[in-house]
């Protein structure tokens, strides 16, 4: 199900992988778009690559409420039960307050 409101809120997300473990991070964010697909309340969502060990995602949410849910979805949950083995530090997750937008 596809949000219809306008994105106002997103969040960034870095995420920096352990030695070794920038290809399974890469694969993990790649295959999560399937989860993001099922949320309502994500507008959108993109996995970023920064360099060879920084990854991202960058999403958009109607309401802060969305924001918040997809903090508690199951890309979320997935990701903090591997943070261990695949991060080399915490996720840093910024709120963004969306300005203007530019949607399909």
């Amino acid at each position: 199900m596809k949000c219809m409101e306008t994105p106002k809120v997103a969040l960034l997300i870095r995420l920096k992988a352990k030695n070794g473990m920038a290809q399974d991070l890469q694969t993990f964010l790649t295959d999560a778009v399937h989860l993001a697909k099922d949320e309502p309340s994500t507008s959108t969502w993109f996995a970023l690559k920064f360099d060879d060990s920084t990854f991202g995602i960058f999403d958009t949410f109607a309401t802060e409420d969305g924001g918040q849910a997809h903090l508690k979805g199951e890309i979320a949950e997935t990701l903090m039960k591997n943070a261990a083995a695949m991060l080399e530090e915490s996720p840093k997750i910024e709120k963004v307050d969306l300005l203007a937008a530019k949607l399909p």
